[in-house]
């Protein structure tokens, strides 16, 4: 098990590296200095989907045993989407904890492993936004908009992003 002394030694070392070698579609920080367990991300929408040109604000907090247990992530943009609940939690499968799944969705090893960086995660997040699963959906309504009034879902998800672009 990761003690915190670990846990907080990893997250300095990925926002170090992030700081140095940023990624596309992405910033990650802190969100208070003292704090290395909760980071604010900004996500950009990937170019070429419905979220292209947004600019979607997300709180990343990591546990004591991090890298043993996954962070969570949640919006605190407004993001309309299968897999982000309603209050803007993030649902892929690489955020949910290790091990078998109780509910048989999923493989053990589509789950989350001590591997995972905050790039990764944000990385899966972004893949998320361009490719919506609604087989096992967070947001109901938004997965049946999706599947069923595709131009109702557009609309939504354009209204998301250009509000994203007036809090920026």
């Amino acid at each position: 098990m990761a003690s915190p002394s670990q846990a907080s030694l990893l997250l300095q070392k990925q926002l170090k590296d992030l700081c140095k070698n940023p990624v596309d579609g992405f910033s990650a920080g802190l969100v208070d200095e003292s704090n290395l367990f909760e980071w604010s991300v900004t996500i950009i929408g990937p170019p070429d989907t419905l979220y292209d040109g947004g600019f979607f604000n997300a709180i990343m907090t990591f546990p004591q045993n991090y890298p043993n247990s996954p962070p969570t992530v949640r919006f605190t943009s407004e993001v309309w989407h299968p897999n982000v609940y309603p209050d803007g939690k993030v649902c892929i499968s690489i955020l949910h904890p290790p091990g078998d799944d109780p509910n048989g969705y999923e493989l053990a090893s589509e789950r989350w492993t001590p591997v995972h960086t905050v790039e990764s995660i944000v990385l899966s997040i972004i893949s998320m936004l361009s490719s919506p699963n609604d087989e096992s959906p967070a947001n109901v309504e938004a997965a049946k908009e999706w599947r069923d009034r595709r131009d109702d879902f557009r609309k939504k998800v354009g209204r998301c992003v250009r509000k994203s672009q007036e809090l920026m």
